[in-house]
């Protein structure tokens, strides 16, 4: 079928979600049906049924959901058809005209709320502190199948692909020299744009080795850092890495609940990783939040997961990963070595925090690399000064 300049148009796009969905979305919050407490005083069995209680009740007696869409839309939000999906981004232009193109990727359980936070940081640096040669014009796309863009109705929407439309939606845009973040599944989106190196692309910067999974074998383990960075990904490979297995092999079966329970939903989006699980929780359980981890900004990602109902489609992509992973580990194939310049932040709390060494193992191509002390596997929505401070550090030889 050939596309249509209709398809392929910039459209403007506004959330406006019916009164009767959010009554309904209180409605089954408040008939949940809940298990018996865990018979552990950790995480070990799964997400606590007082985190979940207190986020419940928080939910129904506490929260509004319409400060959320006010504050996206506040915020240039488009939809345009790629490759037969409808992607919805976010995309704001900075008032310096030097400004450099950024488009940065979200993860799973996130969404674009997870970056928001950082709009002002990127966009506007001179009222943040920072200088006209700091800004970027920035674009927040919603990973197909994730939040307001479009559900794929085919196979084959891997991480290589999704790049591929990326680097069409910056050329959409009329970007021609523009750079790429991400962490998460946004990190290996991401890195598939540095093995593509599309036309325009100056650089890369990541704040997740998603590389070490595939490679854990080669990577060096004679440094203390080195063997703990080891360690964590064995933890996460043994008792961790649940949701991942679920997902990459079943994301239909965990998708009926997902679409069928909000409390359901946001149990399986907060059991992740253990940092980010203990700093959510004390936002529920204790009122203390770390960094911008609040009550609000959780919520507000698990209601857009609801609101959309995109549980099981956004579990679809560990499923596309799995099998593109098995088919090139079958092949023999390496991935493509990323011929672009790239940066690399480990924040402390991440699932591994990547040693140096590890970094350049998988990217012999690094110009930028910083480990901080604080943030975790969400950095831009945790500590958002703290992330664009790195990533204006890791693109500042590329203007």
């Amino acid at each position: 079928m050939p596309v249509t300049a209709e398809a392929t148009a910039i459209r403007p796009f506004r959330i406006e979600v019916p009164e009767e969905q959010l009554a309904e979305l209180r409605r089954r919050i408040e008939a949940m049906r809940w298990p018996s407490e865990e018979l552990v005083a950790d995480r070990s069995q799964g997400v606590q049924l007082a985190t979940l209680q207190a986020l419940a009740r928080y939910w129904t007696t506490g929260y509004e959901w319409r400060k959320c869409e006010a504050r996206l839309n506040a915020l240039p939000q488009f939809t345009t058809e790629i490759d037969g999906v409808e992607i919805h981004f976010i995309h704001v232009r900075s008032r310096h005209e030097n400004a450099l193109p950024l488009i940065m990727t979200h993860g799973w359980p996130g969404s674009v709320i997870e970056l928001l936070e950082t709009v002002g940081l990127l966009t506007d640096p001179t009222a943040h502190g920072g200088t006209p040669e700091d800004a970027f014009h920035l674009v927040l796309p919603s990973l197909p199948g994730y939040g307001f863009s479009g559900e794929p109705t085919e196979l084959g929407w891997e991480s290589g692909r999704i790049a591929r439309a990326w680097a069409e939606l910056m050329d959409r845009l009329g970007y021609t020299r523009y750079v790429a973040q991400g962490g998460d599944v946004g990190a290996a989106v991401t890195d598939a744009m540095g093995g593509q190196a599309p036309e325009g692309l100056l650089g890369i910067h990541m704040n997740l080795l998603a590389g070490a999974l595939g490679l854990k074998d080669q990577l060096p383990a004679e440094s203390e850092q080195e063997r703990a960075a080891h360690d964590a990904v064995n933890t996460f490979m043994t008792d961790g890495f649940g949701y991942f297995l679920e997902q990459s092999t079943r994301p239909q079966t965990i998708g009926y609940s997902l679409l069928d329970s909000p409390v359901g939903l946001a149990a399986w989006l907060l059991d992740h990783d253990t940092d980010s699980y203990y700093k959510i929780s004390r936002a529920f359980v204790d009122g203390q939040p770390v960094g911008n981890l609040t009550r609000d900004n959780i919520v507000d990602n698990i209601t857009l997961y609801w609101l959309t109902g995109t549980g099981a489609s956004a579990a679809r992509w560990y499923w596309e990963f799995g099998r593109t992973l098995a088919a090139a580990q079958a092949a023999g194939q390496a991935p493509p070595a990323v011929s672009v310049p790239v940066g690399f932040t480990t924040f402390h709390g991440e699932i591994w925090a990547a040693p140096r060494s590890w970094v350049e193992t998988v990217y012999p191509k690094l110009t930028y690399f910083n480990e901080v002390d604080s943030g975790g596997h969400f950095p831009a929505w945790e500590e958002p000064e703290l992330f664009s401070t790195e990533v204006r550090a890791a693109f500042s030889s590329l203007r």
